[in-house]
């Protein structure tokens, strides 16, 4: 998936691509009247279905020409087609249920557990079905291939490319992870055509890891992203994009959520890079299996 320099209308990669997960990572590009028809489309999909083009303009405050701009943004014909896919949508079993109500303070410990629990289990389902397949597929190849990889990210994502760093060179690729600005930028200068560098930011709009990821480009490395939102700064500086879809909440248990839904973008990346020499990746990981296994204590 390249990037692109304006919001097209958002197609699935797989055709499996939940509606809602696309339409949450369009979102940040709609217009202040379009935005208006995804909040009541996301408040209750299952509602929104049942309503006819004027009604769910009005229930907007805005008119049916912005609806239709706003079904051909997700990549549909028209509003029959929208009211069936939230239809469809509206009727897939879950697993967890969905709560009628974000986190509060009049909330039990058990709403919050259930809370957190559908978050995090959406995040990680929703990010599987949407993660684009070629592009996946695409950025191992690079990642097998390159002398050295970097990985950079702040905040919480930076918990999120240490992982991808430790997991990487435990299969002998030459990985760095690095969350201090100034290192990620004098790291990247050093990169060059063959090498790979990864910015990690839910957002996109990570700064200081946007600028890592342009100054690796400008060195020749290949650059990719991993972040909610397809449209993003990131994403758009980034040879190849891979998506997660998880869930914000005014409480940010999204931030949790987020980070669970990158580290499944991560392991199926891992994966994706050891399955290209299954056999030394095995052996890589008997070896530092090995190396640690005097520092564990003996169970009885």
């Amino acid at each position: 998936m390249t990037s692109t320099s304006d919001p097209q209308p958002v197609a699935s990669p797989t055709g499996a691509t939940s509606l809602l997960v696309r339409l949450r990572a369009v979102r940040p590009t709609l217009s202040p009247a379009e935005d208006r028809v995804a909040e009541r489309v996301l408040a209750d999909a299952r509602a929104a279905a049942a309503l006819t083009i004027s009604e769910l303009a009005a229930a907007a405050e805005t008119s049916e020409t912005t609806v239709l701009r706003f079904c051909k943004r997700l990549g549909l014909p028209g509003y029959p087609q929208l009211r069936l896919a939230l239809a469809e949508e509206s009727a897939q079993p879950r697993t967890v249920s969905a709560p009628k109500s974000d986190i509060s303070a009049e909330d039990s410990v058990d709403d919050v557990i259930r809370k957190i629990a559908f978050a995090d289990a959406s995040a990680v389902e929703e990010t599987a079905d949407q993660l684009d397949r070629a592009t996946l597929t695409e950025a191992a190849r690079c990642i097998a291939a390159a002398r050295r990889v970097d990985v950079c990210g702040s905040g919480a994502s930076a918990v999120v490319a240490a992982d991808l760093q430790q997991k990487l060179h435990r299969i002998g690729v030459v990985t760095f992870a690095w969350s201090d600005p100034h290192i990620a930028l004098t790291s990247a200068a050093l990169l060059q055509k063959g090498d790979v560098a990864v910015g990690v930011s839910h957002s996109g709009t990570t700064r200081e890891t946007l600028e890592a990821l342009e100054l690796a480009k400008s060195r020749g490395a290949t650059t990719v992203a991993i972040t909610n939102f397809p449209y993003s700064p990131l994403a758009r500086a980034a040879d190849l994009v891979l998506t997660t879809a998880a869930r914000e909440t005014s409480l940010r248990s999204g931030a949790t959520a987020s980070r669970i839904a990158a580290l499944t973008v991560v392991d199926c990346l891992y994966i994706a890079v050891a399955q290209r020499n299954l056999p030394d990746a095995l052996q890589a990981v008997r070896s530092t299996r090995s190396a640690v296994s005097g520092h564990h204590l003996e169970s009885h």
